[in-house]
């Protein structure tokens, strides 16, 4: 089999994987729960190789991200639920309906689009969703019929920590202005210095975790993202660590002969020169 810029060649060597008898043995074994954080990683990938600015790393990446919607449709297919087609058909249908100031008739386009119309079509969308689900005998939503059960429970936590409080900020449940709540971060601290000196792991993690949601919170009213913020740090101590390294390097020894007086000194060091 040739490779090819057609999209059926990708979905013939993925059928062909998937072949019980001559197919790969691993790709065979694999399920949508399987394969779930594979797709969540190449996303990752994705959004590393923007940041970069490497557009060599981008095509490859994007392509392994494709590889995954065809994966999943082929087991899909597998299943009799759908293939990839109608996943095409899916998105192209709900680009246009999305759309219509775009691909609607001359009334649509020369109105533009309307003030709500997004949110109108989307509703419209939910709707049509939950009347689906019913029919297959399912829940009317994805998991659960709350208030906040739409946000994803796919998102990284602290992208879903902040999901959530924006959306009950919208009918009131929120903090009128950023002081106060320092005052609650604070508190989670106390409870977690309580959990601490009672060894208690389980409420060791359940009090940090409440320390986290309110940091996030925090950050939320000073319109920071932490997801983007706590980026920004992790990328901040690899470069410092990596100073650190260097300058080891360069005297002959390595980050484990180091003492940790030594590397704090050459950190401070990296810090500075920022």
């Amino acid at each position: 089999m040739q490779p090819s810029k057609d999209i059926s060649r990708l979905i013939e060597i993925m059928a062909a994987l998937r072949a019980p008898v001559t197919g790969c043995p691993w790709d065979i074994e694999q399920n949508f729960e399987t394969i779930a954080p594979y797709t969540i990683e190449e996303a990752y990938e994705v959004a590393d190789a923007i940041a970069r600015g490497d557009f060599d790393d981008l095509r490859q990446e994007l392509g392994d991200l494709l590889l995954q919607v065809v994966y999943h449709a082929q087991m899909a297919k597998e299943a009799g639920e759908f293939d990839f087609g109608d996943v095409v058909d899916a998105v192209t249908t709900k680009m246009i309906r999305r759309h219509p100031h775009v691909f609607g008739d001359e009334e649509a386009r020369g109105a533009g689009m309307a003030k709500g119309m997004w949110e109108a079509i989307k509703a419209e969308e939910k709707a049509e969703k939950r009347e689906a689900r019913l029919a297959r005998g399912l829940h009317p939503e994805d998991h659960g019929s709350g208030f906040l059960d739409g946000v994803p429970l796919a998102f990284p936590a602290l992208t879903r920590a902040l999901k959530l409080q924006e959306k009950a900020a919208r009918v009131g449940f929120d903090w009128k202005e950023a002081a106060p709540i320092l005052d609650k971060i604070e508190e989670e601290i106390g409870e977690l210095r309580e959990a601490m000196g009672k060894a208690d792991q389980a409420a060791i993690q359940d009090e940090f975790g409440d320390v986290l949601f309110a940091l996030v919170n925090f950050g939320r009213h000073l319109k920071i993202d932490s997801e983007a913020a706590l980026s920004g740090t992790n990328e901040k101590f690899r470069t410092r660590f990596h100073h650190v390294e260097r300058a080891l390097e360069k005297s002959g020894r390595s980050l484990e002969q180091a003492s940790l007086e030594e590397m704090e000194a050459l950190w401070q060091e990296a810090k500075g020169a920022e």
